[in-house]
């Protein structure tokens, strides 16, 4: 096996084909890789089945740990007002220094973080290195050059994000030399985003057939960039974007609760979902994680009980909505499938019922939850980015419009509560459509970074710590920097 060493190991230790194999156990057959494929890399690029595996390696990779466990949790989650770490109080204590904002460099969930979406990158760089060497269908190999720029400029997203300035990688590094790279203008990575984002959109189809399901669309294209663009503040293009998605067939899905739940995943609403199952016969398989390390405490069917909903979450929903008991999973509660949540002195009040994967689908020696997909970006996500954007410019009939629509089906057809928006005034329409993404989101990895591109930080999130000119980035992983020789330089206000 020729494996590439990285002199500074910048978000690539993940770079070994052997990470092929890795696409065993998704439920779809597209994700369903042989664990007996396996190449040496001399060996591997050369044929259409090649290009396949190493495309289901990078959707596979989407649900490892480093993307959607603590890492996740800590760098875009629990720094919130909405979560916090949760299970018992000595239990992975690490995660409250996301959380009072006392992380510094060497914390491990930052290396972790960065790893994992770098780990997206290589798989989705190795892919577009190679396969244009390779002769095979012309359409299929342009889908994958789409999807693989998709993931892509996902993983940079959420790195630019986190982080600011990241180093940009657009292909896999032949020499010693190109390892070691300094970081990006921010400016300079979005640009390549959009770019990747926008190439991608053209090819990609708008409906998968059936035995694609879960695999990436030009709706998840065209909603990703418009989320790139909200954060940068290009109203126009928001608009312009979510515009088209909202001609594509999507639609919000009647009950907001059974939305969540395995047997609607992919449904009308869904516009990327990261793909999951246990695979019975397979038990190392079934590796996903999201739900596991959010699940119940303390029964054999939940989990381990992190990132948990605050009661300041609890208290931002209206009297009534639906969403409130829809997203927090409190002690004591049956679920609508008839799981008790135990009441027990030692476990957080309620957790995240949208990651919430009932007790019908465990089965004892595999991971729990692990049936549950991901929803990255739903069809409510794309309508209150539309409403956004028609605000911000003077559009108030428009944005109320989109905005309506989302607070008609939280209430599910009982007009006595969540009546809809009528103000006319822009400001008080901003904040009408702020609270919307917050109750509508929420636990869904999005409030941290939406209060900061609102310039709000200190405002939400000033008590527990942060600071401006400082916490509008996480840390670069102090292992990075020391790799790189002082290639990279550390954000301001860290050590």
């Amino acid at each position: 096996m020729k494996v590439f060493k990285n002199k500074n190991n910048i978000g690539l230790g993940f770079l070994l084909f052997t990470s092929i194999v890795c696409a065993i156990g998704c439920k779809k057959s597209f994700l369903e890789v042989d664990p007996q494929g396996e190449k040496k890399s001399e060996e591997f690029w050369k044929d259409e089945t090649d290009a396949t595996s190493a495309v289901n390696a990078m959707y596979a990779n989407l649900r490892s740990w480093n993307n959607w466990a603590f890492a996740a949790i800590a760098v875009e989650s629990v720094g919130s007002d909405e979560a916090e770490k949760g299970s018992t109080a000595g239990d992975a204590t690490f995660l409250n220094s996301y959380d009072d904002f006392s992380v510094t460099s060497t914390e491990g969930q930052l290396y972790g973080f960065w790893n994992g979406q770098y780990q997206n990158i290589n798989l989705a760089n190795q892919v577009l290195d190679n396969i244009n060497g390779i002769a095979m269908d012309a359409n299929l190999k342009n889908k994958y050059i789409a999807e693989a720029k998709f993931v892509r400029a996902f993983s940079y997203f959420r790195l630019v994000r986190a982080f600011g300035d990241v180093p940009l990688r657009l292909s896999v590094p032949k020499d010693a030399a190109s390892f070691n790279i300094p970081r990006t203008p921010k400016e300079e990575v979005y640009a390549q985003i959009e770019k990747d984002l926008t190439e991608a959109s053209t090819v990609l189809p708008t409906v998968n057939a059936s035995a694609d399901i879960g695999r990436i669309t030009k709706g998840a294209a065209l909603g990703i960039l418009a989320k790139v663009c909200m954060y940068q503040g290009k109203w126009s293009q928001v608009l312009s974007l979510t515009n088209t998605v909202m001609t594509m067939g999507y639609t919000l899905f009647p009950n907001f609760e059974t939305s969540f739940r395995i047997p609607n995943e992919n449904n009308s609403e869904s516009v990327f979902e990261i793909q999951c199952q246990k695979v019975t016969s397979i038990n190392g398989a079934s590796s996903s994680q999201y739900s596991q390390v959010q699940g119940v405490r303390g029964v054999a069917w939940g989990g381990w009980g992190f990132n948990v909903p605050t009661q300041t979450l609890a208290n931002a929903f209206e009297n009534g909505d639906p969403r409130r008991d829809a997203t927090l999973l409190f002690q004591g509660e049956v679920t609508p499938q008839g799981d008790q949540v135990p009441i027990k002195a030692e476990n957080p009040p309620m957790y995240n019922q949208k990651s919430y994967t009932p007790s019908t689908y465990w089965q004892s020696g595999f991971t729990e939850g692990a049936d549950q997909n991901i929803r990255v970006l739903r069809y409510s996500d794309i309508l209150l980015m539309n409403a956004e954007a028609a605000n911000e410019l003077n559009d108030m009939a428009k944005a109320r419009t989109s905005l309506n629509l989302v607070r008609a089906r939280a209430r599910q057809g009982n007009n006595s509560i969540l009546p809809d928006v009528t103000t006319s005034d822009k400001a008080a329409l901003r904040l009408a459509i702020w609270q919307e993404r917050r109750v509508e989101l929420a636990m869904e990895f999005d409030r941290y970074f939406d209060v900061i591109r609102q310039g709000r930080g200190t405002e939400v999130f000033g008590s527990k710590g942060w600071k401006a000119n400082k916490n509008e980035v996480w840390p670069i992983p102090s292992d990075e920097i020391e790799l790189s020789a002082g290639m990279l330089k550390q954000n301001r206000g860290y050590n």
